[in-house]
């Protein structure tokens, strides 16, 4: 690639009819953005023997007629598109929005009451995090993450307000149970990897619209079928019509299709409580964190989505919460907004929304899943071997299956 992009990309042939450019190795919107952009750029130079041009979240494919194109006109051609670097910020502010965060500065790391910090580390906690974050490279040993945070010192303040959420919110497990190297593979990722790498985005729109229904698009377009509402009992059946089956369905439904693969996993659950109050009601950012009752997150819907007033309250893993009913559970997160003094008057309608099996427990030895039937592959964010049981395991997961089929 040209030495104007700022980053090494690479650039490789896939068989004989497919380039593949990767771009940095991270999940960050700016890369992503950058891919769309590349794509853009290349459909508008109407490329001669060009079948399609896909855009993923890092990654350019050019396919085409190996009887047609030119491939090293092609390569040229995604150099270019490199070289002009089409996209700016502003390529994702219709999908995403930013939450400012930083160490040190205006803003300083810390819980917010509107603009005022409810906790700042003091020197000697900032030094032994920094210390903490250094050693994290190197750590291997796998132990609940609750062990690892007494073992280095954070286990007080610092654990309280920092470590502790981000567990949970990682890997959506408490952590006196969670394992230590997912808890570990995240910082290595978010905090070791490199600029960009730990910018927290909030979606403007529905997951469905920030992938699936693209993907959907693009199977269709190409040829492929999308059949919804098709419940899949015998693997069999589709071993006598199709090379090879991927199949990516939660793990209590294993038993099912892959009788003996399935092993006994327990379960952690996500409650939000959605509170409407009135359109003028908002937080001073997008996303608050709490730290000191039941509710871990607070996300102000009206600047997410403009659904003005409405906030929505996020528990992740078990806890107490599981035994209140839903309006008790409503009339808590309310009383932790007012008694925060991020709300002053009474909600007009709640919700609660309880997912009992929101994801598997991350705790340590986690049991490795595979397939043992020939061309029959696993997805799903429980059977990435390193990464928590989240959104970001699911899609490593679906990449490995496509990979294991291509090679």
């Amino acid at each position: 690639m040209s030495a104007a992009t700022t980053r090494p990309l690479q650039l490789r042939e896939v068989g004989d009819s497919a380039l593949l450019l990767d771009l940095e190795p991270v999940i960050d919107v700016q890369v992503n953005a950058r891919a769309v952009g590349i794509a853009a750029a290349l459909r508008r130079d109407t490329l001669p023997g060009v079948r399609d041009i896909i855009s993923t979240f890092r990654s350019v494919a050019v396919l085409f007629d190996p009887l047609r194109a030119d491939v090293a006109a092609l390569a040229q051609a995604i150099d270019r598109a490199c070289d002009a670097d089409p996209v700016t910020e502003s390529s994702a502010d219709s999908l995403f929005t930013d939450v400012p965060l930083s160490l040190g500065g205006e803003r300083r790391l810390g819980l917010y009451e509107s603009t005022e910090p409810l906790f700042m580390p003091t020197l000697s906690e900032r030094l032994g995090a920094v210390r903490f974050i250094r050693s994290v490279r190197h750590l291997q040993d796998e132990m609940p993450v609750a062990e690892l945070l007494r073992r280095h010192g954070q286990d007080g303040a610092i654990g309280h307000y920092l470590w502790r959420p981000l567990c949970v919110s990682a890997l959506n497990t408490p952590v006196e149970v969670a394992s230590s190297r997912a808890f570990l593979a995240v910082l290595r990722d978010a905090l070791l990897g490199g600029e960009g790498a730990s910018d927290l985005v909030l979606p403007r729109v529905d997951l469905s619209r920030l992938f699936p229904d693209p993907a959907t698009e693009y199977v269709r377009r190409n040829g492929g079928e999308v059949r919804l509402r098709s419940p899949v009992e015998n693997l069999e059946d589709l071993k006598e019509q199709f090379d090879a089956i991927v199949v990516a369905v939660g793990p209590h439904q294993l038993k099912t299709l892959l009788p003996g693969v399935a092993e006994p996993f327990t379960y952690q659950p996500i409650y939000t409580c959605y509170l409407q109050y009135g359109e003028s009601v908002k937080l001073a950012f997008p996303m608050i964190g709490l730290a000191d009752g039941l509710v871990q997150w607070v996300f102000d819907r009206g600047a997410l989505l403009g659904e003005k007033g409405r906030l929505a309250c996020v528990i992740s893993a078990q806890g107490d919460h599981q035994q209140m009913s839903q309006d008790e559970l409503a009339e808590v997160c309310h009383r932790e907004l007012k008694n925060n003094h991020l709300v002053n008057e009474n909600p007009v309608w709640t919700r609660v929304i309880a997912e009992k099996r929101a994801t598997v427990t991350c705790a340590t030895q986690r049991p490795t899943i595979e397939s043992n039937l020939l061309n029959v592959y696993l997805a799903g964010d429980y059977t990435d071997p390193e990464y928590p049981p989240t959104l970001e395991a699911a899609v490593r997961s679906g990449v490995r299956a496509a990979g294991m089929i291509k090679a």
